[in-house]
């Protein structure tokens, strides 16, 4: 029995995907203890959108340790909050017109989600809130409640409340009307929560223009229209918010995942200065909000985004892979397979959690990472880094090719 069958938990998940020890790893690609390299199409689930070990990083890093940089400061105010805060409104904020406090809420995506929901139950005055069906915000008790994942939300051990969830891409006008009639039962909602992409429950894309009308819903309710970017943000889809070019005018953006850089934990929410106004200093509080490490590289995260040519070759590698994945579908006809994506996210639907099991294991035999998610983990969820070479990319989509072409013989 190795140390981890012996003494870690066996709530482990990953590792079962995966089943080896990593030692080392770089940019797209991570090795194991026995030498042997696996392309990483996992990218820690949007974690690590400029790879493992970004050297920009890695030397940012050093240097603040070197210089005794304040590794943990709660909410004080540091030189590298500073340089993260000032970054972030002139690379991200101003050029889209975007006024909003930052709440560093820290370290993970769920605690995002938790305090969003917890300044809009405090700015409406209400405890409902609206979510969707395959949705997914987190582990801790209110997101929870807001994602719809039965096998998550049944190892809770309590009532999962104050939320009514509608399906993804729903009718607005038959949602509207059910909270128009002073008959239905239905109480005015705090807040709307919605991914724009919804990455964890199976790479489903919502329309500009659904999403404008649960805006204009939220408008006409006095409901808070919360979008939850933690995993498609920063990046991932060739633009740094996956809703960009919408039209759209949040009032609580949560980010996590990819702003803080190198992998290291950094949570943020954006938040409307009207709404924020409702917040009490020390409120709402938590010991790992002021992660030095995390400010420093998602400093440096920011840099690609000061030109257009990151972007740019984001949304090449994206293209690249849409139209392998489209012509893996087409070859694949026999199991219903669909492709569905934007940028460097993508998921290939093949119908059957078995298949797809199959496939993933295949993927990692010939030295490719690669997760499965949406219902029943149907969905083969692809989200290298956006920083993979081009060599890596190719030869990555080939071992997927090979693998679901193994994995259909066997079915057939």
């Amino acid at each position: 029995m190795d140390i981890f069958e012996q003494w870690e938990s066996n709530v482990r998940g990953y590792c079962r995907t995966f089943p080896t020890v990593f030692k080392s790893a770089s940019n797209a690609r991570q090795v194991d203890e026995d030498g042997r390299s696996y392309i990483d199409f996992f990218g820690g689930a949007g974690v690590l959108n400029f790879g493992h070990n970004n050297p920009h990083m890695k030397r940012a890093i050093v240097d603040f340790i070197e210089a005794d940089g304040p590794a943990h400061s709660l909410d004080m105010s540091t030189s590298v909050k500073r340089d993260f805060m000032k970054a972030f409104a002139d690379t991200v904020l101003k050029p889209r017109k975007m006024d909003y406090k930052m709440q560093f809420t820290g370290p993970t995506g769920t605690n995002a989600v938790e305090a969003a929901l917890k300044l809009a139950r405090r700015v409406t005055g209400r405890s409902n809130v609206i979510a969707f069906s395959h949705g997914f915000h987190g582990m801790t008790l209110g997101s929870l409640a807001c994602t719809a994942n039965d096998y998550f939300r049944n190892a809770a051990g309590v009532p999962l409340e104050h939320v009514t969830r509608f399906p993804f891409g729903c009718d607005i006008d038959e949602l509207e009307a059910r909270y128009a009639d002073s008959s239905s039962g239905y109480a005015h909602p705090a807040a709307v929560l919605v991914e724009p992409i919804q990455a964890e429950g199976g790479v489903n894309l919502a329309s500009a223009e659904w999403l404008k009308g649960l805006q204009e819903f939220c408008r006409k309710y006095g409901a808070l229209l919360i979008l939850d970017d933690i995993q498609a943000g920063c990046g991932r889809t060739g633009s740094y918010f996956s809703f960009d070019d919408m039209g759209l005018d949040p009032d609580i953006v949560c980010l996590a995942k990819g702003i803080g850089g190198f992998g290291t934990p950094l949570a943020m929410n954006l938040i409307k200065p009207e709404h924020d106004k409702h917040w009490q200093p020390g409120e709402h509080t938590g010991t790992f909000r002021g992660q030095g490490f995390s400010f420093v590289a998602g400093r440096e995260a920011l840099k690609y985004f000061e030109a257009d040519d990151f972007l740019d070759d984001v949304k090449r590698k994206g293209k690249e892979m849409a139209a392998r994945l489209a012509a893996l579908a087409k070859s694949h006809k026999a199991l219903g397979t669909e492709v569905r994506g934007r940028g460097m996210l993508y998921g290939l639907d093949v119908k059957n959690g078995d298949v797809a099991k199959a496939a993933v294991a295949h993927a990692f035999k010939n030295g490719l990472l690669i997760g499965a998610c949406g219902t029943g983990g149907r969905v083969l969820k692809l989200i290298p880094p956006l920083t993979t070479p081009d060599e890596d990319l190719d030869e990555g989509l080939g071992i997927l090719e090979a693998a679901l072409a193994a994995v259909s013989k066997e079915a057939a």
